[in-house]
């Protein structure tokens, strides 16, 4: 095998991969859960979620963030802000 080869081998074996696509809603869901929790605050910027979102998914995560147009310094609750009250 050539020296090439290896290094191009042991590249795409440790390049990060997101293994689970990522939508803006599941985003959503999962971010008004960490809300509703009162571990994360609706005032906080988005790139607070990655300490809860795993590294290897992160990339997929922001991504999709970015495809949506919010930026990581955007408010959680710009991302959650279609609530429903069920009890006002």
């Amino acid at each position: 095998m050539l020296a090439s080869q290896k290094i191009f081998m042991s590249l795409t074996t440790l390049s990060p991969r997101p293994t689970t696509h990522y939508s803006i809603g599941l985003i959503r869901d999962e971010v008004r859960q960490l809300v509703e929790k009162g571990t994360v605050s609706r005032h906080q910027p988005l790139y607070v979620l990655c300490e809860y979102i795993p590294a290897r998914e992160w990339v997929g995560v922001e991504c999709e963030l970015e495809r949506c147009d919010y930026l990581l310094r955007d408010q959680i609750g710009d991302l959650i802000a279609c609530e429903n009250w069920d009890s006002d």
